[in-house]
């Protein structure tokens, strides 16, 4: 099983920008607001009138799952803290423990809850209520984090003494009456009290991870039947996830199992939508059914962390690179896409630096003609998916970097260090991203090299050790490649093992990952990556494609759906347009030879632009019948 370096990383570029931006974001939530239904739970304070600023939507204080904010808040923390050791955001942190704390010691010593015990009574009852477990996993959760991550002890004697009342709470429940209270979303329990068990290995904690498996759904994934079509898609992915960390803290091949069974319905057989997301309503949709199933609900931001999520377990349990390419592609197409988007095109011309269109989370990608983004205020909202937001840009050191003995992974091409030990020597990895580009205002020999915008990326590691080190550098061959990878060590470009050349001069794949095998000391690795655009058809809908650069998907700037018209391949209608910018290359396209000619984007640079993503296509001439259209366009595989 691999490991994760996380504790070693540090992130630069653009994913640390998001990461400041998550921080700024998280930070300006006040201590007062993530507490005061905390307080009023407790008795602590009576609210007797509405103090100005206060949380509005799914966390204000008429709100039955009020507080759960607070919960995603303590896990920002505890993510952010584990990279960056921000002392400031640790201090909120533990104060916020403290108070919970307190609020607990009021409630009886075990009651932590922004959320009456009432609700829960009701829940046991068959009372309908609105995700009481879903609220207290959330805070449960943030506290152990806190204690994992930051070694803050008081909110492991907290969550501990939480679980205590939960103890009581599912003793007496008979195994039909738990199946329809598991109805009532549940967060993430099962995976919580895994977590708590391999903490303190109370063999309680391990019981009270059992009651919350969802047998409804666990009975169906060891047969042939697909359980997930229409259902709510992630109200179901924390409860798998419940069952990966169990398969991680019990060795039991039947959790593994219910894992990749889950993992093979909800992406193999269901298919994915161009961005690698699914979903329409929240539901998962019938098996390779997408045409009719694009909407203003695609996609949900929360669904789209989960399932990253899940990928990392499935990846660290394989090693193999599917799983990374899942985590890759969604990292563009949704949670860059939906959170925090900024639009800074024009601040130096006549824009204004200080208040740039800005976005703070957008609950759903919409993939329907003519679609636009609906983006969540900074606090007068809070969906589920402002919390996630939260979460899923404080960890992206969790992905980048893993070590399996002396192999080292490099899974993201995205830019980081990471420093280590291998053989009790310190290692150093610097990975960044060759822009392929010179300052504007020298004569740099790059700029007469490079005169397009590149159809490739180009990554360079390097590698500095105290001593020479015997260890692996693996090194992902990412599914979208146009053509064979190319690897270059020391400026010497090097060959695949049966091409004949040396061991010091080849490299080997396996699970998708280029192996280099070698003694290193001061090295530079530079991979080339090459890539162009291609098309991802709607499976039920083969003459509809939607357009990818690499893993990233495009959308054009248009208000409807157009048919495009092609003479052998769809992909080669786009052109590049507004390519450079200054010293940088721009992502921008444009059709050509159609009736009115548009521009595509990225998604994840459109911010309040309608725009479409799917189009239907025509061979011109028309010479062809819908079947032999399809075979000119390439499959999902291809």
């Amino acid at each position: 099983m691999l490991e994760s370096l996380y504790k070693d990383v540090k992130l630069k570029g653009k994913l640390a920008w998001r990461r400041e931006e998550d921080r700024k974001y998280m930070m300006s939530l006040t201590t007062e607001n993530l507490l005061l239904p905390f307080y009023h739970e407790a008795g602590i304070i009576r609210i007797t009138y509405l103090p100005k600023n206060l949380h509005g939507g799914w966390d204000s204080p008429l709100s039955m799952i009020r507080g759960t904010v607070c919960g995603h808040w303590l896990s920002t923390a505890a993510l952010l803290y584990s990279e960056t050791k921000d002392a400031v955001i640790k201090g909120r942190a533990d104060e916020i423990v403290r108070e919970i704390g307190r609020c607990q010691e009021e409630n009886g010593g075990e009651w932590c809850f922004p959320i009456p015990e009432k609700y829960l009574l009701w829940l046991k009852r068959g009372k309908r209520t609105w995700a009481p477990q879903y609220v207290c996993h959330k805070v449960m959760a943030g506290l152990l984090d806190m204690y994992l991550l930051t070694g803050n002890e008081q909110a492991l004697v907290i969550v501990k003494q939480a679980a205590e009342w939960f103890i009581r709470y599912t003793e007496d429940i008979a195994e039909e009456q738990m199946r329809q209270m598991m109805w009532e979303e549940t967060g993430g329990m099962m995976e919580l009290f895994a977590d708590l068990y391999a903490v303190t290995g109370d063999e309680r904690h391990l019981e009270l991870m059992r009651r919350y498996e969802r047998r409804d759904l666990f009975d169906l994934l060891e047969t042939d039947e697909n359980p997930l079509v229409n259902m709510h898609a992630n109200s179901t992915v924390p409860e798998i996830m419940g069952a990966a960390r169990a398969y991680e803290v019990t060795k039991e091949e039947r959790y593994r199992h219910l894992v990749e069974r889950y993992w093979d319905i909800a992406v193999h057989r269901s298919g994915m939508f161009v961005t690698g997301g699914q979903t329409s309503g929240e539901a998962w949709t019938p098996e390779q059914v997408h045409g009719s199933r694009l909407s203003s609900t695609n996609q949900e931001h929360c669904l789209v962390y989960n399932m990253m999520r899940l990928a990392e377990y499935l990846f660290r349990w394989s090693g193999e690179a599917e799983y990374a390419d899942y985590w890759e592609r969604n990292l563009y197409n949704g949670i860059f896409a939906q959170g925090f988007y900024r639009d800074d095109r024009n601040e130096q011309f006549g824009g204004n630096p200080q208040d740039p269109a800005y976005g703070y989370v957008a609950y759903h990608l919409p993939l329907h003609a003519g679609a636009e983004k609906v983006w969540g205020s900074r606090i007068g909202d809070f969906w589920c998916c402002h919390n996630t937001l939260m979460q899923a840009n404080a960890s992206f050191h969790k992905a980048l970097f893993y070590r399996d003995g002396a192999r080292i992974f490099s899974a993201q091409y995205q830019e980081g260090d990471v420093t280590l030990l291998v053989e009790e020597k310190r290692v150093e990895l610097t990975q960044r991203i060759d822009s392929c580009t010179g300052e504007i205002i020298r004569i740099e020999e790059v700029n007469r090299q490079v005169t397009t915008r590149p159809a490739y990326d180009r990554i360079r590691i390097t590698v500095r050790c105290e001593a020479d080190t015997d260890f692996e550098l693996a090194v992902r061959c990412p599914w979208w490649l146009d053509g064979p990878m190319v690897l270059c060590v020391d400026g010497k470009r090097l060959g695949q093992e049966d091409t004949g050349t040396t061991e010091e001069e080849s490299y080997r794949v396996e699970k998708g990952f280029a192996i280099l095998k070698r003694t290193w000391k001061e090295n530079e690795v530079v991979i080339t990556l090459p890539k162009k655009v291609t098309t991802w058809q709607l499976p039920d809908q083969p003459d509809v494609v939607a357009f990818l650069e690499g893993p990233v998907a495009l959308a054009g700037l248009v208000e409807e759906e157009r048919t495009l018209y092609y003479e052998k391949r769809p992909e080669e209608i786009l052109i590049p347009y507004d390519e450079r910018r200054w010293e940088k290359w721009l992502p921008g396209w444009k059709t050509k030879d159609q009736p009115v000619n548009f521009v595509l984007q990225p998604l994840y640079r459109i911010g309040y632009e309608k725009y479409t993503t799917y189009f239907p296509v025509k061979k011109r001439g028309g010479g062809l019948s819908g079947a032999e259209q399809n075979r000119s366009i390439p499959s999902e595989n291809s």
